[in-house]
């Protein structure tokens, strides 16, 4: 049944937003679906990247912007062979994300938006709070500016969407992008996930 789905290209889908938005749980549930139709996947998580790829950069704006072209430059490379690369990133700065889109060329960039209030709730790491408390400085949403995508191909409402249905419409604006065919099988309906 699954053999039904083909994937045209690689591309890259960058997950964009504040920290705890859901970022990393719904790229996970797009690379299973994604691996499951034969998709050759690749995920770019930003904690993992900045303890591997960029342990020596910090957290000012010129080492945050570096941290997005590295990130960049692993997906540009992997998209031209086939691969999609998908992204779990804060990538704070909008320029540095357009920088980034105008590289690889198949982007399809996303939005994790989530208002402060419900991550400070939230907050499964302890980072807001301790960013609150000026433990954490320099943390992105509390102490450093994020910059909204101006036109994101997807916005996600991660605080009143299952992240199961987020990763749906992720797929569906995969297919929409003409980077995966679906013939008669259609993707799986939210609430059935």
């Amino acid at each position: 049944m699954r053999k039904d789905y083909t994937m045209n290209q690689g591309g890259t889908i960058w997950f964009t937003g504040l920290s705890g938005a859901g970022k990393t749980t719904i790229a996970r549930l797009v690379e299973l679906e994604l691996r499951a139709l034969g998709q050759k996947v690749e995920v770019l998580d930003g904690d993992i990247v900045r303890t591997n790829l960029c342990k020596d950069l910090g957290f000012s704006k010129e080492d945050r912007e570096r941290n997005i072209q590295r990130i960049g430059f692993v997906c540009q490379r992997l998209s031209r062979n086939g691969i999609v690369a998908i992204v779990a990133a804060i990538s704070p700065y909008r320029e540095a994300r357009e920088e980034v889109r105008e590289k690889i060329g198949h982007f399809i960039e996303v939005y994790c938006k989530c208002p402060l209030e419900v991550l400070i709730n939230r907050d499964t790491k302890g980072f807001y709070r301790k960013a609150l408390e000026g433990t954490i400085l320099n943390f992105t949403g509390i102490s450093d500016p994020y910059e909204e995508p101006l036109s994101p191909e997807l916005v996600l409402e991660t605080d009143k969407e299952t992240p199961r249905c987020c990763a749906e419409k992720v797929l569906e604006k995969v297919k929409q992008n003409g980077y995966l065919n679906l013939y008669q099988n259609g993707l799986k309906a939210c609430q059935s996930w």
